[in-house]
């Protein structure tokens, strides 16, 4: 198959805010693979951090980082 015979109808156009969102990791290493357990935080904690939206555990985990 060639290149020009694939359908790509089904994806959506890229557009510069996805590439300015993007990070390139050539020549680094590896982020640190992320490990599961369970962590007893408080309700309150826990729904303000869900109150903040997407992405709360990654918010969490920096947290916890710093």
């Amino acid at each position: 198959m060639r290149d020009k015979d694939i359908d790509y109808s089904d994806i959506p156009p890229l557009t510069p805010e996805m590439f300015a969102r993007g990070v390139v990791r050539r020549g680094l290493k590896a982020a640190p693979r992320k490990r599961q357990l369970t962590l007893r935080i408080d309700g309150d904690v826990v729904e303000w951090y869900k109150s903040q939206g997407a992405g709360y555990q990654t918010r969490i985990n920096a947290l916890l980082r710093a």
